[in-house]
């Protein structure tokens, strides 16, 4: 039954939105609103929506509406402090007290998010706390507005002017906040911190907070916080001082959002640790709504990195129960799209054009691979992962039983890639021992 008794409209022939993975839509009567409606198509290397796995749609929207109603959820809070210290141990708080007084602040409040909440698919009633009988791809968020910095040159330079943020306010901060526990072997600051020099590596570790060089598959003693841009043409990792400047939101709410982004991070770790997997990263977009700071933009498997390790043959591997095992495929099974898709990226940060229309035109004239099909072999293993998170979603997956069925799901997309032309490369990227 609905935990309330309204009833959604919406304006679905005209989408307000259409996106890679999600479309939006008018709501009828609430101009402050849209619909959310996700779909089942998927996109990696910011190439736009290339692959589709069935059953996607609902598991995004299913996890979001777990994940906000969590942030959002005082009784979630009151007992996530052991689990803090439990984890990262007795005095992080303590060392920590930016992180400290921001979670006393939550602990009454929750945080803020745009999640409204799940749109049934068959009553059309808004489910603010509690699920519908079947998931749905439907949920009502409030509305903000984006704004995208101008593009700029100056002499060969490519810059964006960013003024616009200033004094405005319901907004979207043109920033990903990404939130680390560890580095994985596809993470980008571990392919940034390579291409380094010593000085610049040594640079790069002192703004990131971090000791020891960065190797794969290595968990950091505390999470770190790392930023990109986001509405430039390619995602851009920048300092933390160029951070607070391009936010527009001066610096003690920024460094607020930095804060309340870890916390929200604690809370979806214990969201996996509960389905028995372990969380890496996750990024998240926050808005600025007056003296508020609020959760904004999807939150699901896409945006994080949650793995298991699964032993086979005697070696243990890291299994992504996320996005990055569709990277992994391109990477290792399509390696000429892969490095035609780099290529590519390297020309458009020479002449500011979009890449993608340099290697669709690329394409055109043979030069470059045409996007590939995936196979249904390793196609369907994806969707059986998502049927999985979806049986924890709903409540019919915990206990023994559903452990081994991701242990047993894990094992077969290992021995999918051991099988595959670059199988070296897949145990170079994903084999801990």
């Amino acid at each position: 039954m609905s935990d309330t008794n309204l009833t959604v409209k919406f304006d679905r022939e005209n989408p307000y939105y259409h996106g890679s993975v999600q479309k939006l839509y008018s709501v009828i009567d609430d101009p402050g609103s849209l619909i959310s409606e996700t779909s089942m198509g998927g996109s990696v290397f910011d190439v736009g929506t290339i692959f589709t796995i069935q059953g996607s749609d609902t598991v995004r929207a299913g996890f979001r509406h777990l994940v906000y109603t969590s942030l959002m959820d005082v009784n979630e809070w009151a007992d996530i402090e052991p689990y803090i210290k439990a984890h990262w141990g007795e005095d992080y708080l303590k060392n920590e007290p930016i992180i400290k007084e921001t979670l006393e602040k939550v602990k009454s409040t929750g945080l803020k998010t745009h999640h409204q909440g799940m749109i049934g698919r068959d009553d059309k009633k808004l489910y603010t706390r509690s699920f519908p009988q079947e998931l749905s791809n439907l949920t009502l968020i409030k509305k903000y507005n984006i704004y995208k910095p101008e593009p700029l040159t100056f002499m060969k330079s490519h810059l964006f002017d960013y003024e616009k943020y200033y004094g405005n306010d319901q907004f979207v901060i043109p920033l990903e906040q990404i939130v680390r526990f560890g580095v994985t072997s596809g993470s980008s600051i571990l392919r940034k911190y390579k291409a380094l020099s010593d000085s610049g590596k040594n640079a790069f570790l002192r703004e990131l907070g971090v000791a020891d060089e960065l190797v794969p598959w290595q968990t950091f003693k505390t999470p770190l916080i790392d930023l990109t841009t986001k509405y430039e043409p390619e995602d851009r990792n920048i300092s933390r001082q160029e951070a607070l400047l391009v936010s527009g939101i001066g610096g003690k709410m920024f460094s607020e959002s930095l804060a309340r982004a870890i916390l929200a991070s604690f809370m979806v770790h214990r969201i996996f640790s509960r389905m028995g997997l372990n969380l890496w990263d996750l990024k998240w977009e926050i808005a600025k709504d007056g003296q508020d700071l609020v959760f904004v933009d999807t939150l699901d498997t896409d945006s994080v990195r949650a793995t298991l390790t699964c032993k086979v043959e005697g070696h243990n591997y890291i299994v992504n129960f996320n996005k990055q095992a569709m990277r992994d495929y391109y990477i290792l099974v399509h390696d000429s799209w892969y490095e035609a898709v780099n290529k590519t990226k390297k020309e458009a940060a020479q002449t500011g054009e979009n890449f993608t229309d340099i290697l669709k035109q690329g394409q055109e004239k043979g030069l470059y691979p045409e996007t590939p099909v995936v196979d249904d072999a390793f196609m369907k293993i994806q969707e059986e992962k998502n049927h999985l998170i979806k049986k924890f979603i709903t409540g019919t997956g915990s206990g023994e039983g559903y452990k081994q069925e991701v242990a047993d799901i894990a094992r077969r997309e290992v021995n999918y890639f051991l099988n595959s032309k670059n199988s070296e490369l897949y145990k170079k990227l994903n084999a801990i021992d």
